[in-house]
């Protein structure tokens, strides 16, 4: 018995004289978004001293939220994925593939907008049920399946899209419900459209629906044990098809957004939104081994890559230290995930 008072009351003791460096772990590992953020506020300061006030000028962070709302909307998708211990590959040329399906039904079909977004926002769903089945049912990599219909996907959009690109205005013009995410908000000398605030939306929903709802709880358990979730009565397969299911639904209305900031319909665009949405996920603190994560980071993610990509044209360098430095990102994010994961081990 006095073995075990002395154990007890030694703890309070390791509490007190534990490390600097482990506090911090240990409140990373409670709160993930901390890092994310800490980069996101230093590197904004940096380039703001870099730019000479070219940074933090309202017009230009406009401009940088515009750019960004699209890889942004992706990643909410994308993180679901990660969440579950897998990735997606394919999200860019799904989600391409998707909005050049509803404009050429707009333009060459002569459909209503509203059904060929529907019918566009259904076929990346069966992309994603697709991917899911695959995952599920035969039992492939999530990075193998994704690898593969990154290729399908991206020569059925060049065939289908017979290398033609579709303007805004073969669409209904700026005023159009395709066209309807490139309305400008105007808020004096700060310039949004309706893309950033439709994606913002979407995260205040998925935020809450992965830390409120049963589904989201499942979400964390399949990624971070599926077995022990699946002993736990966690029909682990069911979640991880409904994860690729609803990742597509995003998708889809990722199109919708594209439409609007790119305000016309080819294979060609967002050519890098593939590894982007990928690495905003893992810079926002996501795990990529599951089951740990927030969907705001993975917003502030977005926003670190976006604050380097023009925080770094505004500064005049080249691009490829631009991809350099995104390239240490990753890496020094991966590398404290994993130290922050030896939490309690």
């Amino acid at each position: 018995m006095s073995s075990d008072t002395a154990v007890l009351s030694a703890d309070p003791e390791f509490e007190h004289r534990r490390g600097g460096l482990e506090k911090i772990q240990h409140l990373l590992h409670r709160s993930p978004v901390l890092s994310p953020l800490a980069v996101l506020v230093l590197s904004s300061l940096v380039f703001t001293l870099l730019g000479k006030g070219r940074f933090q000028d309202p017009s230009s962070i406009g401009t940088m939220l515009q750019a960004t709302a699209v890889m942004a909307t992706l990643a909410i998708g994308q993180t679901l994925i990660i969440l579950t211990a897998g990735v997606d590959l394919s999200v860019g040329t799904a989600m391409l593939l998707t909005h050049l399906v509803m404009a050429r039904q707009v333009f060459v079909g002569g459909w209503p907008p509203i059904v060929a977004m529907g019918v566009g926002v259904v076929l990346a769903m069966l992309m994603g049920l697709f991917h899911g089945w695959l995952v599920t049912k035969v039992a492939l990599p999530a990075f193998i399946v994704t690898l593969g219909t990154f290729y399908i996907y991206q020569s059925l959009g060049n065939v289908y899209g017979k290398a033609q690109t579709i303007d805004s205005k073969d669409l209904g013009g700026p005023r159009g419900l395709l066209m309807f995410m490139s309305r400008e908000i105007n808020l004096g000398s700060f310039t949004i459209n309706t893309g950033v605030v439709f994606a913002l939306l979407l995260y205040v929903i998925f935020a809450f629906v992965l830390a409120k709802t049963a589904w989201g709880r499942h979400v964390y358990a399949t990624g971070d044990d599926r077995e022990a979730a699946r002993l736990a009565g966690v029909d682990t397969r069911r979640v991880l098809l409904s994860v690729y299911v609803v990742a597509g639904l995003i998708y889809g209305l990722g199109a919708w957004v594209q439409l609007g900031r790119s305000q016309n319909a080819s294979m060609n665009g967002a050519a890098d939104v593939n590894l982007q949405s990928i690495t905003a996920v893992v810079i926002g603190g996501t795990s990529l081994f599951g089951g740990r994560g927030r969907l705001w980071g993975t917003l502030i993610g977005a926003l670190i890559v976006a604050v380097f990509d023009r925080g770094l044209s505004l500064a005049g360098v080249d691009q490829n230290y631009k991809n350099l430095a995104i390239g240490v990102l990753i890496l020094v994010a991966v590398a404290l995930d994993q130290w922050i994961r030896k939490v309690g081990k």
